[in-house]
């Protein structure tokens, strides 16, 4: 029997039975993969397959290129791509991005303040998680 598949994130219990995407139970726990790194990073789309446009990364700077972890419908599609960025967050990032020199006037022909933006994002992301893992430290995680 194989072994049962969990949500990388919330850890509900996963099925396949086809009922994807539907407003029930069964299709909030529905399987499907995500990657780690989006493939419009690199200039490819899985809905436009064999469409190829500029990319942000040429190479990927956290070395998970293609890889993918598996999740319930709801994490990725609710969690993930649709995150709470409040004015204050909106502003705050800004002047990173400004400090960090990832701002723009005028659209460049070249994608490098892109990509440097969507590295801060994640830099910002991975520092938040480690100080809030270690402010709980006393709680089990």
């Amino acid at each position: 029997m194989p072994a049962k598949e969990v949500c990388s994130i919330c850890g509900c219990n996963l099925h396949r039975s086809g009922e994807y995407a539907t407003p029930t139970v069964a299709g909030r726990s529905h399987a499907t993969e995500h990657h780690f790194v989006a493939e419009r990073f690199f200039g490819r789309s899985t809905n436009r397959r064999g469409t190829k446009r500029e990319g942000g990364f040429s190479s990927c700077p956290f070395g998970y290129e293609g890889k993918m972890a598996v999740y319930c419908y709801e994490c990725p599609e609710e969690l993930l791509h649709n995150p709470i960025l409040l004015p204050e967050d909106v502003k705050n990032f800004s002047k990173l991005v400004r400090k960090r020199g990832y701002d723009e006037g005028e659209k460049p022909e070249h994608r490098v303040q892109i990509a440097g933006r969507i590295k801060l994002l994640h830099e910002i992301i991975e520092a938040g998680l480690k100080q809030l893992i270690s402010n709980h430290s006393s709680m089990p995680i």
